[in-house]
């Protein structure tokens, strides 16, 4: 009689609506949105400060041959996490540093509060990735280079020279 929605008068009926069929799958994969102008300001924050007080440590542990960069921070929806970007040099402590700061990313939130109190009532809870991305730019470089390169076509040998 009309183009109304069904009433559901049974909780039983509420949650077979709610719930897919057995043939229908549900997505993996969900489409990123892109960040709000919030999460990108916070973001911006977090690396600078992060970015100082990383420094601020490898200068007064005196670890030499050692160059930390955040690279970039991206922070949640809800802003309760931010996934920091990591670029280690050189490469082959990487796992070893970015382990350190897994374990103690509890301290680096806390002096980000005291540093951020007057900014943020609430700090992300830090999650630290590793940047491969100058890594993946270097193999890149390297296969360019190479002299069995595809994508540069040989130059032809000249006849009677």
């Amino acid at each position: 009689m009309g183009n109304h929605p069904q009433r559901i008068s049974n909780p039983a009926q509420l949650k077979n609506k709610l719930s897919p069929a057995p043939s229908e799958e549900i997505p993996y994969f969900y489409p990123m949105q892109e960040e709000s102008p919030r999460q990108k300001k916070i973001g911006t924050l977090l690396q600078k400060e992060l970015a100082q007080l990383l420094q601020t440590a490898v200068r007064e542990e005196g670890v030499s041959n050692l160059i930390v960069s955040v690279t970039r921070v991206k922070v949640t929806v809800d802003l309760s996490q931010a996934k920091v970007y990591l670029s280690i040099f050189p490469s082959e402590q990487a796992a070893f540093y970015l382990n350190a700061l897994q374990q103690n990313r509890f301290q680096l939130k806390h002096d980000l509060s005291q540093l951020l109190k007057n900014q943020l009532r609430r700090i992300p809870t830090l999650q630290f990735h590793q940047d491969d991305s100058l890594d993946y730019i270097e193999a890149i470089e390297k296969d360019l280079h190479n002299p069995n390169n595809p994508i540069v076509p040989k130059s032809p040998k000249k006849k009677g020279s």
